[in-house]
């Protein structure tokens, strides 16, 4: 099977977002102090984050989805 263009395009865009909520998850841990436990803001950040990442994925499903159609 080969990879074409646009599906590499969509891996390597697919893994910046999922780095960026993997290091949004952490940072989130490093400031509500996460090894003991969240406390009731840290939970927040995290369903924000979440939700976030949730929103940017769909995003970036509409973004490629125009770019691989006006390639066309």
């Amino acid at each position: 099977m080969e990879i074409d263009e646009e599906m590499r395009r969509q891996t390597a865009v697919s893994l910046a977002a999922v780095g960026l909520f993997l290091a949004a998850l952490l940072g989130i841990g490093v400031v509500f102090d996460g090894a003991d436990g969240l406390s009731s803001d840290g939970a927040l950040a995290v369903v924000a984050a979440l939700a976030g990442f949730i929103l940017l994925m769909a995003v970036l499903g509409f973004v490629l989805t125009k770019l691989d159609a006006e390639d066309e």
